[in-house]
């Protein structure tokens, strides 16, 4: 599987985007589950079938550009195939010195913001990044290796990957974090996601009030026709200007705000809706 992994990261990235689009329409096809979930996930956030059909082939997209990001040559870097929109705010947010959170859904390549950004500040504020590890060994160990790059660290899902994350931030440095992960019960709390009640992480919350932190916000734009991405940076403040205060809530009207930028890109198969491991059905 990884000489095929291999091969793959040397196609031309319009390529790999056509594959996966196939894919993402031979998955949704193939799997009752995976479609219902997608179709109804689109639906309680209020979106068309236009979307939904978009959202199908994009989802495909960001699998097929894995390897292309993972397995790439080092030389290569990424900062030629990303525009930047908002960089000032985390350029001004590293040189605060105070560290900085970013924070991200599952929209479009978001496996690019890290090295994107650590390929342009991580040098001087290096960028710990919340990683759940695979199940498979060997998936496990190849992303182990791909995010083993200069100004990127990453850190476990566990309580000692919060400890390390703490860590990185009262050093005045950087963290990544996917606030619409579904974390273990007990780490969360139940809020709205487009209506409907989602457990929530409260560890973003946690994090800003222990360390004082920067709160921005980054979501990396998929590009037609293998162009490459564009990379937004925004305030939270600005964008929803109603939600002054960092909370589990104010969190996901963030996330759901971003999403609505680009909803085709968004990651609608996964289970947002799902019980945390351990759940006994409170989310009724």
């Amino acid at each position: 599987m990884i000489s095929l992994l291999r091969w793959l990261a040397r196609w031309p990235l319009w390529l790999l985007h056509a594959l996966g689009a196939a894919l993402g329409w031979m998955t949704y096809l193939a799997s009752p589950s995976y479609r219902q979930r997608l179709q109804d996930q689109v639906a309680q956030a209020g979106l068309n079938a236009a979307v939904r059909r978009a959202s199908v082939a994009q989802a495909g997209r960001m699998v097929a550009e894995l390897p292309w990001l993972w397995l790439a040559p080092r030389q290569r870097g990424i900062q030629d195939w990303v525009q930047w929109q908002g960089a000032e705010l985390l350029e001004a947010a590293v040189a605060s010195g105070r560290g900085v959170l970013l924070m991200t859904p599952h929209l479009g390549s978001f496996e690019v913001c890290a090295q994107a950004y650590a390929q342009r500040w991580g040098s001087r504020s290096p960028m710990t990044a919340l990683y759940r590890p695979a199940r498979k060994a060997w998936l496990r160990e190849l992303e182990e290796e791909s995010r083993d790059r200069p100004g990127l660290v990453t850190a476990p899902a566990s309580l000692a990957g919060v400890r390390q994350m703490i860590r990185a931030l009262r050093r005045g440095e950087t963290v990544g974090l996917l606030p619409d992960q579904v974390p273990p019960r007990g780490m969360g709390v139940w809020a709205p996601f487009f209506g409907r009640p989602a457990y929530t992480m409260t560890l973003a919350t946690r994090m800003l009030e222990q360390t004082g932190a920067a709160l921005l916000l980054m979501w990396c734009e998929r590009r037609p026709a293998g162009r490459g991405w564009v990379l937004h940076v925004v305030d939270p403040h600005t964008l929803v200007p109603q939600n002054p205060a960092i909370s589990p809530e104010a969190i996901n009207t963030y996330m759901e705000a971003l999403i609505r930028q680009a909803p085709d890109q968004y990651l609608w198969g996964y289970h947002r809706y799902k019980e945390p491991r351990g759940g006994d059905g409170a989310a009724a």
